[in-house]
């Protein structure tokens, strides 16, 4: 088992909080990238959706898991559970230091997602408190904050995955 950790950043225009609408560990936000098989190489033509709230029997009946597929290829099985309660919300803070932040872990095997796509889902709040329903599925958002009396804007989006370790302190799981 490989643990992989989708992290992010973008530029931040007076905008601040930058996570999925319901939070960062949503069970709904759909999670929409390629596979690479760990077997032969291949990557899979079309992105495949990954649901934390949605999951499948394991081919050998022992569990469950978000994601359960076949390499089109070599036709060796492939699973991908998600790791819950790790995310973090994209401040501006972090944006202008340029640290990344967490978006969702990923415990997989036979798989090593690929090329993870924004999509339609976010939120964030302007720096005067105003809340946004954010779609970045184009790459961007722009806006304005009536409140703020400002623009309001999210460019230079980008997502990747990196390989984790899981560590165990004092009861308390964490992933880097």
């Amino acid at each position: 088992m490989v643990f992989y950790i989708l992290d992010f950043t973008a530029e931040l225009e007076n905008l601040t909080n930058l996570q999925q609408r319901d939070g960062c560990s949503d069970p709904n936000y759909t999670y929409y990238f390629k596979v690479k098989c760990e077997n032969c190489g291949e990557i899979s033509q079309k992105e495949t959706c990954v649901v934390l709230s949605e999951s499948v029997p394991l081919p050998n009946g022992r569990g469950t898991a978000n994601l359960v597929q076949k390499c089109k290829l070599c036709g060796r099985d492939g699973t991908i559970q998600m790791v819950p309660g790790h995310g973090e919300p994209l401040t501006i803070e972090r944006s202008q230091a340029g640290i990344r932040s967490k978006l969702m872990v990923f415990d997989c095997r036979g798989f090593e997602p690929v090329n993870f796509s924004f999509e339609n889902g976010w939120k964030a709040e302007s720096l005067s408190g105003t809340s946004f329903e954010v779609d970045l599925s184009e790459g961007e958002f722009a806006d304005y904050d009536e409140k703020g009396e400002c623009p309001v804007g999210i460019t230079n989006l980008q997502a990747s995955f990196r390989v984790a370790k899981k560590q165990e302190r004092a009861g308390k799981t964490t992933f880097v």
